[in-house]
């Protein structure tokens, strides 16, 4: 047996390709003063010491950054994993150690909770080196507390005194690096010499904006989904015989689902942001499915595949009715009453505390599905949507709408059907040339930021849709991306959260195609990750980006 395997052996000795900056030298640009998203009035209020900072960039020195003494930093994981996250950290160990050899790495155990308990280990070049290009968060754990108390901040404050910690990089998604934020701005009003930088990691990709091209995760994520899919349209013009209804991560935004469009080209999408768009109901979306479906077995295709984003029901405004009423129900007083329900009773309990046509909506939902989002809840009470069986929810609702067209002579096939889920699949993926030269270049340029002193930025890494030498480090300030949002009955800043732009480049192409992928059998298979071969092959970003940053990319 192996130690470890051939490929794991392999990877562990490539070396990542980063930004000219970083190679020796750098120096450190800023830029303008930034305001807020929106609410920068608010915004500025809450972060009087974090708010208006500038843009960074760094460009190429005349001589090895370097201190006169070690440098301590922790860093910890925050939310689900997300391929690359292990090059970020070899690129924090490599750039301190560069700064100076005495300089020491802390990594907090199993996400936030490692800071508030004190739970940490030093992260030598033994574990770094055992750890380089590979999947995963195990090097250290993840965990999804919330930073954002000051018991929780004090308590991390005694830990980074005790550790001698200079700084503390927070490796998470929007939620996450808000924290950073926080935290950020509480170590500086109470006089702590304490930096905080954040690096933007999601495999949904809804980490992204003017300044953040992609957030670390989504291209090997998205790579491992389309082999997937890939195999699945071949298994269809192989077997010709069913329909594939495929269930893809992303509760917020669509990004995954497309990009796997684009690199699959199956016969049906639904994107979330385009169905709110369109104010689609669920009979809509129901009789678009059922219409292809149709459409094809008339010229005696009985098969395709279907992709679905996960968090389209909240795109829905019905659905979204519902999910918000049963929201309300189980945060009253009252909620706790549905515990002591039979479970066979759960869903007419439920209905009859509900208005009527959502009353309507969950009686007529599968048993399953309905009971799904009554006993799934998150830590706050609320309906985990992600966790319902969406699509086999679609499965049976366009298999009732396709019995009913039979009986009015629009249909005359057959409606054989496989679901799948992808999205675990996905998340520690051994990370693509792509992820594994943009985390290990997050890494070493928030050594960068940290060197020159600097607190509340996200490090960034633009120009990636061109070879490495041409890619920009810098940083963009926290506050920049925030605004006020709704949560829990009051307002509260957070970082936006980026949806699929139905008027953008990548969602054009997509529209422009989709019909004749509905009705032809256009099925692309990307293949498994390459790690060793030709550019076009092994160092492409998603075409996602491609469409959208490079003007001299064409698909046609």
């Amino acid at each position: 047996m192996f130690e470890v395997s051939p490929l794991q052996k392999l990877r562990s000795q490539y070396s990542p390709k980063i930004p000219k900056a970083l190679r020796c030298g750098w120096k450190v640009i800023k830029g303008a003063n930034t305001q807020a998203e929106r609410d920068g009035g608010q915004i500025k209020e809450m972060f009087p010491h974090t708010y208006g900072l500038p843009m960074i960039h760094l460009e190429e020195g005349e001589m090895v950054n370097a201190l006169k003494d070690g440098i301590n930093i922790g860093v910890i994981l925050s939310g689900g994993p997300a391929p690359g996250g292990h090059n970020v950290i070899t690129g924090l160990f490599d750039g301190i150690k560069q700064l100076h050899e005495s300089s020491k790495l802390f990594g907090f155990l199993m996400g936030p909770d490692g800071l508030v308990n004190h739970n940490y280990i030093e992260i030598t070049k033994e574990i770094v080196d055992k750890h380089r290009n590979t999947g995963g968060f195990d090097m250290i754990g993840s965990g999804r507390t919330k930073l954002e108390k000051p018991e929780q901040f004090d308590r991390g404050i005694e830990i980074l005194h005790k550790l001698n910690i200079r700084a503390v990089v927070i490796i998470g998604g929007d939620d996450s690096n808000t924290n950073a934020c926080m935290m950020a701005e509480y170590f500086l009003q109470k006089g702590e010499n304490i930096q905080v930088i954040g690096c933007p990691k999601t495999i949904d990709g809804d980490l992204k904006n003017e300044d953040i091209e992609c957030s670390f995760g989504f291209d090997t994520a998205t790579k491992v989904y389309s082999e997937l899919i890939g195999n699945i349209q071949r298994d269809c013009l192989s077997s010709k015989k069913n329909w594939h209804f495929i269930k893809l991560m992303g509760r917020t935004a669509s990004h995954i689902t497309l990009e796997c469009a684009l690199k699959c080209q199956p016969n049906i999408t639904l994107i979330s942001e385009n169905i709110q768009a369109k104010d689609w109901r669920i009979n809509d979306v129901v009789n678009y499915m059922a219409n292809i479906i149709a459409q094809r077995a008339a010229e005696g295709k009985m098969y395709g595949t279907a992709l679905i984003p996960e968090g389209i029901l909240e795109f829905l405004p019905s659905f979204r009715v519902l999910i918000d009423e049963i929201n309300e129900y189980l945060s009253s007083p009252q909620g706790s009453h549905l515990e002591m329900v039979m479970k066979r009773e759960k869903v007419r309990f439920m209905s009859i505390q509900l208005s009527e046509d959502s009353s309507k909506l969950l009686q007529s939902l599968p048993y399953e599905v309905a009971l799904q989002l009554l006993e799934d809840r998150d830590p706050h009470g609320n309906v985990m949507v992600s966790k319902v069986d969406t699509e086999k929810l679609f499965v049976g609702l366009v298999a009732k709408r396709l019995e009913e067209m039979r009986i009015e002579g629009t249909f005359s096939g057959k409606f054989s059907t496989q679901t799948h889920f992808l999205g675990y699949e996905g998340r520690c993926a051994f990370p693509s040339n792509y992820d594994a030269d943009y985390c290990y270049s997050l890494g070493r340029t928030a050594v960068a930021l940290i060197a020159d002193g600097l607190t509340g930025y996200m490090a960034t890494v633009r120009n990636t849709t061109h070879p490495a030498d041409e890619c920009i480090a810098g940083g963009v300030p926290l506050t920049k991306m925030m605004y006020m949002e709704r949560r829990g009955g009051q307002l509260v800043p957070v970082i936006k959260k980026s949806l699929v732009n139905v008027d953008g480049k990548a969602f054009e192409y997509f529209e422009r195609h989709r019909e004749k992928w509905a009705l032809e059998d256009c099925y692309n298979y990307p293949g498994p990750i390459a790690f060793y071969g030709p550019r076009q092959i092994c160092d492409e970003p998603t075409l996602t980006i491609r469409l959208e940053l490079d003007s001299t990319t064409s698909f046609e």
